[in-house]
């Protein structure tokens, strides 16, 4: 693919298509419901929407359903064939419930669909199932990740990783490479919806989780955060030869994964494009409104009433974002293009998407200490 200019056009557009779950997962950014709320986008609207989308022009976006859970739409197949005749390259996040069955796996392949992700928030029943909130919920997951992989599909893992799961990080690495999965995505909390109550790491111990990472996507899926662009810059280092880190978690951490998978296999395929809240990622919320991203809540538009391209090109806050133009550690760091910090979490401290991300330890060129 050619380099994308993501002033013009984003990588990922993010549709929470319903807000509606029958999940209660205790760090729902979404915090879902069991039902559709009031104003969500109708047929005709979602179908305007993935044209919105094509309009962006080739290579276009890549739609992302997700929710609450898309399974919960049922004019759902109805969109996703619109936008494979669009050409429109589309991925679905659905949740594991009772509605994804064999038979639904099996639609979904035949769909047109590339790629399906589902979240697996610890390597024990007891941890996932406390994070979901439905007992046996863990077994079922495993399921549907090895279905989901039989089919052909590309499967992603969404874990959000916390204090309560973090020491059993590389056992949820060992279960994607047992089970074929293909990307792993790693959520680093923001705290908004039910995530406000959930226990987030220190910032030196998000350090020591993407030392970790870069040690994992050496083992035959690929790496990927969201909410922690200071990955790239660990990424960037281990890359040149850069040291890691000497303290207990990491050590543990890389420990366990060494146990779990052997050696390392391969070059590392760990995603350090340099995208972020509002450049290259759009999210769409269930009523129409334009968000930097799922994680930020801050409304800079309705799809009902202008197109997603004048949004995500002309609002101030999104070219702002895309100039790096930061306040804080953020503004004065060298690696402000490359990572640029969550945006997201930004907002939830402070109230400004343009301030520091207080998650990050690294301290910029000339204030000590400073992490390599």
């Amino acid at each position: 693919m050619s380099r994308l200019n993501y002033d013009e056009r984003p990588m990922l557009v993010f549709w929470e298509t319903t807000r509606a779950c029958a999940l209660a997962c205790r760090h729902c950014r979404a915090d879902a419901t069991t039902s559709a709320l009031p104003g969500e986008l109708t047929t005709a609207e979602g179908l305007r929407l993935v044209e919105d989308v094509a309009a962006f022009g080739r290579p276009h976006p890549i739609l992302v359903l997700t929710g609450g859970d898309c399974l919960a739409r049922e004019d759902l197949f109805e969109i996703v064939g619109h936008a494979h005749r669009l050409g429109v390259p589309t991925a679905l996040s659905p949740s594991v419930t009772p509605m994804l069955t064999p038979a639904m796996i099996e639609r979904i392949a035949t769909s047109g669909v590339k790629a399906v992700s589902i979240s697996l928030d610890g390597a024990t029943a007891a941890t996932h199932d406390g994070v979901r909130g439905i007992p046996g919920h863990f077994d079922r997951t495993l399921e549907a990740m090895s279905a989901l992989v039989a089919a052909g599909l590309t499967v992603q893992v969404n874990t959000t990783v916390m204090r309560t799961n973090v020491d059993e990080m590389p056992d949820v690495a060992a279960i994607l490479a047992d089970r074929g999965a293909h990307i792993w995505e790693v959520f680093f909390l923001v705290h908004v919806g039910r995530g406000t109550d959930t226990a987030s790491l220190t910032p030196e111990q998000h350090e020591d989780v993407c030392h970790f990472l870069w040690d994992a996507s050496h083992h035959g899926f690929t790496v990927r955060t969201v909410e922690a662009p200071f990955f790239r810059r660990v990424a960037a280092s281990r890359r040149a030869g850069g040291p890691v880190p000497g303290t207990t978690l990491y050590a543990g951490l890389a420990r366990r994964l060494a146990e779990r998978l052997g050696a390392p296999t391969g070059t590392p395929r760990a995603h350090t494009v340099s995208t972020r809240d509002g450049k290259g990622i759009v999210f769409v919320a269930y009523d129409g409104t334009v968000h930097p991203a799922g994680f930020l809540p801050l409304t800079l538009g309705d799809v009902r009433t202008e197109s997603l391209a004048t949004v995500y090109r002309d609002h101030p806050v999104l070219r702002a974002i895309r100039s790096a133009g930061f306040s804080g550690r953020c503004g004065r760091c060298e690696f402000a293009d490359l990572c640029g910090g969550s945006r997201a979490r930004a907002f939830a401290t402070t109230g400004d998407p343009l301030g520091e991300d207080p998650a990050c330890a690294y301290r910029p060129v000339g204030e000590e200490p400073a992490l390599v």
